[in-house]
């Protein structure tokens, strides 16, 4: 491995670092391999002196970067580890190249060597179809990109990236892919990023990670039960909805509800659907039906919950 041995202590075990360790040992064709290794160098790479010089904290990366050198083009590698933090043991890996770099320069498209200038931004050949344009995204990932942990945060990917044609590449090539991503200018650089939740997944599909992938979906069902998140879509529920009372009105009723005198004594059917209604006070119709009916394992339906709002509303509007 290049005297890649695993003394040293890496970047921490991040929900990123799990998605990367899952597709570093993933197989891809040599054009694939080109543009993976492209984007990686294009964004980590630094030229100068006919040399190449990548640094990065993942062990498992820094393999993936060593094999790919390799496979492509079978020179030596020159492998450095170097102290960042003696408290925490960490360390960062730096390699250098100084062999065959004008011939990976120009298969790899990153230098103009007809107006000796570096080239941020790969010609259409790099990523001609489908599979190498999810390689060139997949290289970014590994060297720059990272997702927040959706059990512990709000949802969020990010690529974090120096240079500014380089990022508007990177986000060109989600935007064609349908990603909906945004670029936003940092102090010192560019982030590139996904908020939608179904985004971030496709992404995480996109890289072949699917133990991470279905870790992702778990949380992300949790969270948009627990969040009661709107996620209403089609007109006929928006309708059935407007029809409805809305969230403030049955709250009020509630409380208006709770101060009788005879408020032990209502039905439980009513008195559930106050409970509910109170511990998730953002729910919708629909939403709260499908807690009520997870939770008590009793199934209701939306009408059914209409029904029970509507006799609160009778109930309070009756003298006591």
């Amino acid at each position: 491995d290049g005297g890649l041995q695993e003394s040293g202590k890496e970047e921490p075990m991040s929900y990123t670092t799990n998605i990367k360790n899952e597709i570093l040992n993933n197989e891809y064709n040599k054009t694939e391999q080109i543009s993976e290794l492209s984007a990686i160098i294009n964004i980590n790479g630094e030229i100068e002196n006919n040399s190449i010089s990548l640094y990065t904290e993942n062990i498992g990366v820094s393999r993936r970067i060593y094999k790919l050198l390799k496979d492509i083009f079978n020179i030596e590698i020159n492998i450095t580890k170097e102290e960042i933090n003696r408290l925490n043991k960490n360390f960062i890996i730096h390699m250098t190249i100084k062999e065959d770099v004008e011939k990976i320069l120009k298969t790899l498209d990153l230098y103009d060597y007809t107006n000796n200038t570096r080239k941020y931004k790969p010609s259409d050949y790099i990523c001609g179809n489908i599979e190498e344009k999810k390689s060139y995204l997949r290289g970014a990932f590994l060297i720059c990109g990272s997702v927040n942990d959706p059990k512990t945060s709000r949802y969020h990917l990010e690529f974090i990236i120096e240079n500014k044609i380089t990022a508007n590449y990177i986000n060109d090539l989600l935007q064609e892919l349908n990603f909906n991503s945004k670029i936003l200018k940092r102090e010192k650089h560019y982030m590139v990023y996904l908020k939608e939740s179904e985004r971030i997944s496709d992404f995480i599909k996109l890289l072949n990670a699917y133990n991470s992938l279905f870790y992702y979906e778990d949380i992300r069902i949790y969270r948009d039960h627990k969040n009661m998140t709107n996620r209403l879509n089609n007109c006929e529920q928006a309708n059935i909805d407007k029809i409805v009372f809305s969230s403030n009105e049955q709250l009020e009723n509630i409380q208006k509800l709770k101060q009788r005198e005879d408020f032990d004594l209502i039905d439980d059917k009513i008195k559930e659907v106050c409970i509910y209604k109170e511990k998730y006070p953002e729910s919708s119709m629909q939403e709260l039906a499908d807690i009520i009916s997870l939770e008590t394992n009793t199934k209701i339906t939306k009408s059914g919950i209409n029904h029970r709002f509507r006799k609160i509303k009778e109930m309070v509007s009756q003298k006591h």
